[in-house]
């Protein structure tokens, strides 16, 4: 197993590298104000014989948590999700996505709170054919909390503190044999204090941002200490710099839903500013959303030129398939679905709020008591994608962060400024909708008010059966003779 552990700090929250202790294998220091990345490499066979048969069906398997506690962030860690549990996956043989097995490992890990039969069933197919980094199965759901993971932290120290964290990732491809765990935790105090065991290879940076004369646009510089724990008797200094797709955009926004909500509610986003991040590059502003299957967007309605302008919008560029225009909630197994939209800025160019509307529609739910039942819906994504000069290469990053869903909609020479989401009183990036629905405690007169009708619609055609027989019989009526003919 190995693990890389850095922590980058702003220039002013520094510390001396006197301070820092190396004993055998583990460094101790002063706590520190940074943002801290605990990255864990496993080798397969190092993983439980469980695990291991479930990966031998998996070609590509790529799980995302983001928090929705709003946060800040520095350096390369700038990409952004809509809160909750993304997986993106890929099976060995189209068979392997029938299985139910990825799913029950999901709900074992992350809670039985996930509605997930198999992924076949369960989870929406991306468009492989556009570009081949996409993975070929999406899955979504909204989760607040990680909550079977301390389980985890119990027996890996490197797990410790999951609670703060404010994002998750596992991959894991055929091609490396290796599993991938990173988690991110925002910039805050630190505790700088890590021991290695002896069979693990560990390695601590404490670097701070730092641009060099070299560092081109899509690069980040750094600069800092760097330890191998067990190697080194003394820290290293080190200067870099290296590759990011993910740049913070220095604006803001923030998501809500306009009242009434009614049945078709419409998502407002308000964002701070109209102006590009890079005026050299062709830049154009996106709002990636994960909808739970209780909401979705009529792409039929987004396709009308004359209302997306009425709303602040360009063109509706990717929407998973299928979306039931008509279908309930709870008639449903896919999770919902993902929609790409491009939004339109104001033409003039300033620092200054504007608003975009994303017109939306509620399923059907089943009945609740009191009759009412609140879904959550995650803030989107919103970014800048600009391309990136002619014969850019984005080689491979060692904080690169790939397979966050909306990246494989782009080419690889894409730049994303991700522009920040600013919660507001409710603390939160996550919508809440209280959406009427039969009211369960009001449904006994309606079960026996159905059964009373049934039953005198039954007792009617009964009757009339009846009236009909005692007026003329059972049987075929002979035919009248012709004296009865002349009579009438």
């Amino acid at each position: 197993m190995r693990q890389r552990i850095t922590f980058l700090h702003r220039n002013e929250h520094g510390i001396e590298p006197s301070l820092l202790q190396i004993v055998d294998r583990s460094i101790s220091g002063p706590d520190l104000i940074a943002v801290r990345e605990h990255r864990v490499t496993l080798a397969l066979e190092e993983l439980p014989n469980e695990l291991q048969e479930l990966l031998q069906d998996v070609n590509e398997l790529h799980i995302r948590w983001s928090t929705p506690r709003p946060h800040d962030t520095i350096g390369p860690w700038n990409s952004r999700l809509p809160p909750g549990l993304h997986a993106f996956y890929t099976p060995q043989t189209p068979s392997a996505a029938d299985s139910p097995e990825l799913c029950e490992k999901l709900r074992s890990v992350f809670g039985d709170v996930l509605d997930c039969s198999s992924p076949s069933e369960s989870f929406t197919k991306l468009p492989t054919d556009r570009f081949s980094h996409s993975t070929a199965f999406q899955y979504f759901h909204p989760l607040d909390v990680l909550p079977n993971l301390p389980a985890i932290s119990e027996k890996h120290a490197w797990a410790e503190g999951l609670a703060s964290a404010v994002s998750l990732d596992l991959s894991y491809d055929a091609i490396s044999h290796v599993v991938k765990v990173t988690v991110l935790w925002p910039e805050g105090p630190q505790r700088l204090l890590i021991e290695s065991p002896p069979e693990h290879r560990t390695e601590v940076g404490i670097l701070t941002p730092d641009t060099p004369a070299y560092v081109e646009q899509h690069e980040l510089g750094v600069t800092g200490l760097l330890t191998v724990l067990g190697e080194d008797t003394k820290p290293s200094p080190v200067m870099f710099a290296f590759p990011s797709r993910h740049k913070n955009a220095e604006s803001t926004f923030s998501s809500e839903f306009l009242q009434p909500w009614g049945l078709h509610p419409s998502m407002r986003l308000t964002i701070g500013s109209s102006k590009p991040p890079s005026p050299d590059a062709s830049c154009s502003l996106h709002a990636y959303l994960t909808l739970p299957r209780t909401i979705f967007a009529d792409k039929y309605q987004l396709d009308d030129d004359l209302f997306l302008a009425s709303k602040n919008l360009t063109a509706l560029r990717y929407i998973s398939q299928p979306v039931d225009l008509e279908a309930p909630d709870y008639a449903m197994k896919l999770w919902g679905s993902s929609v790409l939209l491009e939004l339109q800025p104001p033409s003039k160019q300033a620092d200054s709020p504007w608003t975009a509307e994303i017109p939306l529609h509620l399923r059907y739910l089943p009945p609740s008591e009191g009759g009412y039942r609140v879904i959550n819906v995650p803030w989107p994504a919103v970014f800048w994608a600009c391309n990136a000069e002619e014969g850019t290469k984005f080689p491979n990053s060692p904080f690169d962060r790939v397979n966050l869903g909306y990246d494989g909609l782009f080419g690889p020479r894409t730049l994303f400024w991700h522009v920040n989401p600013r919660a507001g009183e409710t603390g939160t990036l996550v919508n809440q909708i209280r959406v009427p629905v039969l009211d369960s405690n009001k449904t006994a007169w309606i079960s026996t008010g159905t059964t009373a009708v049934v039953l005198l619609g039954f007792a009617y055609i009964v009757w009339k059966l009846v009236s009909v027989y005692s007026r003329t019989g059972y049987g075929r009526r002979e035919p009248a003779t012709q004296s009865e003919k002349k009579k009438q």
